[in-house]
Parts: structure tokens; C-alpha cells; sequence
């Protein structure tokens, strides 16, 4: 079974990725492109020094991913911590270990320290957005009515636009991710 380190060392850049990406890649963009980040030198600072890098679980057609992977890689960018990319489809093996509420949900960073090891893990959204996914699926009619496929197209389009437009949202991220890496370094 390989590690994650090994997962680490076989995969792209987040770079390359998002350069490659065949779906959501507008989106991605726009994010990556006006997400400023907090002035925040202390965790900056402090992510630079703990000589980590990142491995995010992750594939284009997602939209957590869409708002997540641009966040995330300007932090990466910021700190100078190498970024890289696995797709969850590709290798299962590797989301099977980390499955959020006995799913493969995406995107999930795992956060490596110098040895390999998995110190701390993100994703695949902050509280904010799980709550507003919540609330947009709660509008949804039962899967067996005839309308569901179309409304929850509506709803995930909805969603789409609210993350690649609400910069509040951006921030929620940052925030969480944060806390989150903040705690582990």
C-alpha cells in the first residue's frame, strides 16, 4: 500500500492542475485571481517554518473544490509550502482513508511534515459552507419525485455561483483551514 508521501511525490503541482483542469476552470480562476489574503504574517510565518506540504485530494468537477483548491494555493504560494494534487477517482485507495461520514467527499488536504506523515487533515468544507449546502439541499424535493434532478442542478448551480461570487465565503475557508493547519504546526 502506498503512502501518502509516496501519493505526494507521484502527483502534479496544484499549478498544473488548475492549468489543466477541463471543468469548473473559469470558476477556479476568478477565485484564485481576486482572493486576497488576510494580512496574516504570524500564520504565514508559522506555516513557512513548520516545513510541511500539502497533498489535496481533489477533482475538477467538484465545486467545494472550485472555491478550495484557489484558497488554499494562494496560502501554499503565500508560505512557500509545495502543493500538490491526487485524484480521488484515479486511486481510491487514498480517500478511502479518509472518508467524511463514511464518503469520499472532496477536496481533503493532508497536511505532510518533513518524515511524510500526515500531521492534520482539511476539508472537505468549512462549517459555513457545509451549513449553506444544508440549507440549499433542504429545498430540495424527495429523490423520487420527477423534478429532483433538475432542482438539484438548479441548487449546485446556485451554490456555484454564491462561491465564485460571495467573497464572505472565501473567507470562511481561509479562516477554517487556519484554525484547522494552525493547531497541527
Amino acid at each position: 500500500m502506498k503512502t501518502e508521501q509516496q501519493y505526494f511525490e507521484e502527483s502534479t503541482s496544484m499549478k498544473e492542475y488548475m492549468d489543466a483542469m477541463s471543468q469548473l476552470k473559469e470558476q477556479s480562476f476568478a477565485i484564485y485571481e481576486s482572493f486576497e489574503l488576510p494580512e496574516d504574517a504570524a500564520f504565514i510565518e508559522k506555516l513557512k517554518n513548520a516545513n510541511v506540504h500539502i497533498l489535496a485530494i481533489t477533482e475538477d468537477w467538484c465545486g467545494d473544490a472550485m472555491i478550495n483548491n484557489p484558497i488554499i494555493r494562494k496560502v501554499a504560494e503565500a508560505a512557500d509550502v509545495e502543493i500538490r494534487t491526487a485524484l480521488r477517482d484515479a486511486d481510491t485507495d487514498l480517500i478511502d482513508r479518509y472518508l467524511t461520514n463514511g464518503g469520499r467527499a472532496i477536496p481533503m488536504y493532508l497536511v505532510l511534515n518533513e518524515a511524510g506523515e500526515v500531521i492534520t487533515t482539511w476539508g472537505p468544507r468549512a462549517p459555513q459552507l457545509q451549513q449553506l449546502v444544508t440549507d440549499l439541499r433542504a429545498t430540495l424535493p424527495d429523490k423520487e419525485d420527477p423534478s429532483f434532478e433538475e432542482a438539484q442542478k438548479a441548487v449546485y448551480e446556485n451554490m456555484r455561483g454564491q462561491y465564485v461570487n460571495d467573497s464572505k465565503l472565501w473567507g470562511y475557508v481561509y479562516e477554517d483551514f487556519k484554525n484547522k493547519v494552525s493547531t497541527a504546526i
